[in-house]
């Protein structure tokens, strides 16, 4: 029996040295102690644990026995006194493993919520990093708007320059095509005039003929 704790707490002891340091071996340790938490295994761990906790209480018990009896007898008997030593290491021995059992549950409860917590955290510096990534591909889409918008006003300026320069040259042209309207009708008044004249002088011509023709006769 004393043998049997006495593998079992260094087999906890050994755990509990793999739980401390990361490596990969610990790796292996949690996904064990995982699978026994689970369907039946809480049960058994329960079962083995109470009874330990029993037998403990049975080693204390006697203990109490043999101190009474001595107490009674007055005198230390060699038997009593080596079934005392023997359940005080056999109690002391169960004690130390339930410790031990209780410091890897822990260990093993710790370890998983440091595990979910780092994850957590990863999961929100992950976040906090893709919304910045959109927050800065918005200030640059937004930049980039504000250059194209800048680029847009500087076409519309150089548009409404070019348009006040042809509306110069269409009203020059205009001007110009009035100037030129009004001159022919200058030259076609002229002409009108020129045509009256040129008829007036052929009647002119005409009847200086005919008395001339009357005075030959």
């Amino acid at each position: 029996m004393i043998q049997l704790l006495y593998s079992v707490i260094f087999a906890e002891m050994a755990l509990i040295m793999t739980l401390l340091f990361k490596t990969p071996l610990r790796k292996l340790v949690i996904m064990t102690l995982d699978r026994v938490k689970r369907g039946r295994g809480p049960v058994v761990v329960k079962t083995v644990g109470g009874t330990l906790f029993i037998v403990l209480l049975s080693s204390v018990y006697s203990m109490l026995k043999i101190q009474q009896r001595t107490i009674e007898a007055g005198a230390v008997n060699p038997t009593d006194q080596v079934l005392m030593s023997k359940h005080m290491l056999e109690a002391s021995l169960m004690g130390f493993l339930l410790f031990l059992s209780l410091m890897i549950d822990r260990l093993h409860h710790y370890i998983r919520e440091l595990r979910l917590l780092r994850k957590a955290m990863e999961a929100a510096k992950k976040q906090n990093r893709g919304f910045e990534d959109g927050k800065n591909a918005n200030t640059d889409e937004r930049k980039g708007l504000g250059d194209e918008v800048a680029t847009l006003k500087t076409k519309i300026k150089k548009l409404e320059s070019e348009s006040e320069t042809k509306d110069k040259e269409a009203n020059a042209a205009k001007a110009e095509a009035e100037a030129l309207k009004k001159q022919s009708e200058g030259f076609l008044l002229e002409y009108d005039r020129m045509l009256e004249e040129n008829q007036n002088l052929r009647n002119q011509l005409e009847s200086i003929d005919q008395s001339d023709g009357k005075k030959n006769m």
